[in-house]
């Protein structure tokens, strides 16, 4: 029998399966891992099989956990060497941003992209909270918004708050399993209730010492829309380290520099500091975005690896 994981408490799993029924499951001893490269075997979106436990108790068995179409995963906080599955098998992915209180950081969304690019996840960013933007966030979101769709990315405002530009994301949401993510306070658990009203999340303000979210939302869970589609509500993230990428694939999850790096002098080349690099080149006339260029050379320091 098949069903998929709505919810992951760490060692019980909430399932729903084909027949529509939701049961409380745990994994089978013999299907753990001991070389498994994630801290969690099992994750919100995976497709398992399952065996009847207790009928009285409405509790299963996973036997088998079936091949995953893609994930999106973050480095583990406890050690970096492995990762966490935020969640699998997705359609698409939304990052939920703001300008202010909090303030998400470029280096925030490109590693996120980065992450959507690498399993061929399509990504938009929605920035929340435009009720108490003013002209400089403004701005700042034009550009943005410029850069970002140049790349071929989808770039909205919106504001939860005053209910203003949330129909046509709802209309991407319909028949596909969405990610919802994004830092803690850019309003994911404000999002989530307003697609599903009954639902009555907890919600925080920003922490007015530190200027960033608080933390509402403790496991990731996964909720059905009532027309048909499914939304994954994920923790909220102060940072997203990157996992298993190597720094010369780098390049590859931009999608502005891959389309010029056949140009590039040498193979393997890095877009650092070699010759002849047409990306480099591209930067130069404007072709592809200084911010994003310098973004990836971030970002490309920032991975463990031998450098060029």
């Amino acid at each position: 029998m098949k069903a998929r994981i709505y919810k992951s408490t760490g060692s019980w799993y909430s399932v729903k399966s084909e027949e529509g029924l939701f049961y409380q499951a745990r994994i089978k001893g013999v299907i753990k891992l001991d070389a498994i490269s994630s801290t969690n075997p099992i994750a919100v979106g995976d497709w398992v099989n399952y065996e009847m436990e207790n009928v009285d108790q409405n509790s299963v068995m996973i036997t088998h956990i079936i091949d995953r179409d893609n994930y999106v995963a973050r480095q583990s906080p406890h050690n970096k060497r492995q990762q966490h599955i935020i969640a699998s098998n997705l359609d698409q992915s939304i990052l939920l941003a703001t300008l202010k209180s909090p303030k998400t950081s470029q280096g925030f969304i490109d590693r996120f992209l980065v992450s959507c690019e690498a399993f061929h996840i399509p990504a938009m960013i929605v920035f929340n909270k435009s009720d108490i933007y003013g002209p400089a966030e403004i701005e700042v979101y034009d550009q943005f918004k410029k850069m970002y769709e140049a790349v071929g990315y989808k770039v909205f405002l919106i504001s939860i708050e005053k209910d203003q530009g949330l129909n046509k994301i709802q209309e991407l949401l319909t028949g596909k399993t969405t990610l919802v993510s994004g830092h803690s306070g850019v309003g994911k658990s404000s999002f989530i209730n307003y697609l599903f009203p009954d639902l009555d999340l907890n919600t925080q303000e920003v922490s007015d010492w530190s200027g960033k979210g608080m933390h509402t939302t403790t496991f990731a869970q996964m909720y059905d829309l009532p027309a048909s589609g499914s939304v994954i509500d994920t923790p909220g993230m102060r940072e997203l380290g990157l996992v298993n990428l190597e720094k010369e694939e780098l390049a590859q999850y931009f999608p502005e520099m891959r389309e010029k790096m056949e140009g590039c002098q040498f193979n393997n080349c890095q877009h650092i500091n070699e010759p002849g690099c047409a990306v480099k080149a591209a930067v130069e006339k404007g072709i592809i975005s200084e911010a994003r260029f310098f973004s990836y050379v971030d970002l490309w320091h920032g991975i463990e690896g031998p450098k060029y």
